[in-house]
């Protein structure tokens, strides 16, 4: 297992981001970019990968023990760091409430505004869904067909 296999497993562990690392890393003084870090990240082919150094793993370790536990001054609970962690990921939502998320218009065309509709009215041109009778919303079947496949009983 490599430095890089390492510091990956430990950041989808804890749920940490690229700033976050960056922040524990400077609580020991050492400075590294995201896009450094991001290099540490990626695949073996890519052609930006950069092994992890032991001294980069070491620094991330010792910055991680002083994140999770704190000082000596002002200790902390680790279950309160990870459960903050866990509180500032967002949470995925399906509900309609969130305006940001609209769905886009199913005919980009029609919402254009730089050209003008040649279609009168917004139905023109779609197919017609067809009337059920009130209900259940199910067809009424009129009646049952016996089909013959051709055998005489006797």
């Amino acid at each position: 297992m490599t430095n890089n296999d390492i510091l990956k497993k430990l950041r989808v562990a804890l749920m940490l981001r690229d700033d976050q690392i960056v922040e524990i890393l400077e609580l020991v003084d050492f400075r590294i970019t995201k896009s450094e870090l991001g290099a540490f990240f990626r695949a073996e082919d890519h052609p930006n990968y950069m092994e992890c150094g032991d001294q980069v793993l070491r620094n991330f370790l010792n910055g991680l023990v002083i994140h999770l536990r704190g000082t000596k001054e002002n200790p902390k609970n680790p279950n309160d760091v990870l459960a903050k962690h866990k509180a500032e990921i967002p949470k995925k939502e399906t509900s309609k409430d969130r305006p940001e998320f609209k769905a886009a218009p199913k005919d980009s065309e029609k919402y254009r505004g730089d050209q003008s509709s040649s279609k009168s009215g917004s139905s023109a041109g779609k197919p017609k869904k067809k009337a059920f009778p009130k209900g259940n919303g199910k067809p009424v079947v009129v009646e049952k067909v016996v089909f013959k496949n051709g055998k005489n009983k006797k």
